[in-house]
């Protein structure tokens, strides 16, 4: 056969949750359903392991992830793209503080 049969990739979108393990992101998808004998409209969420080469997700950002071949016992994701950053706050702000209080403890000693 010359030509292959390529399956269509499934991609969800959701929001990263965790960013801590090395070249991982954990994304978490919210999709509203109705409930079949009450019709009442329930949230249900899922967590995936998605693979994020840079490691450019950070938590918060609201990412695009694709469906690929299972890299991990967990990890059968790929990032495909950042839809839209997180504010990101404190930072550096946190550190210097905590710096100053510090030096303020030992120079009350």
């Amino acid at each position: 056969m010359a030509e292959e049969k390529q399956r269509n990739k499934q991609e969800k979108t959701g929001l990263v949750v965790s960013n801590k393990m090395a070249k991982t992101i954990v994304v978490e998808v919210i999709r509203r359903v109705k409930h079949p004998l009450y019709q009442r409209t329930i949230t249900k969420k899922n967590k995936f392991y998605a693979h994020d080469e840079a490691n450019t997700a950070l938590v918060g950002d609201t990412v695009r992830i694709v469906e690929c071949r299972p890299m991990s016992h967990l990890k059968r994701w790929n990032l495909a793209e950042v839809v839209r950053r997180a504010v990101q706050v404190g930072g550096g702000v946190e550190k210097a503080d905590t710096a100053e209080k510090v030096s303020l403890k030992k120079k009350a000693k």
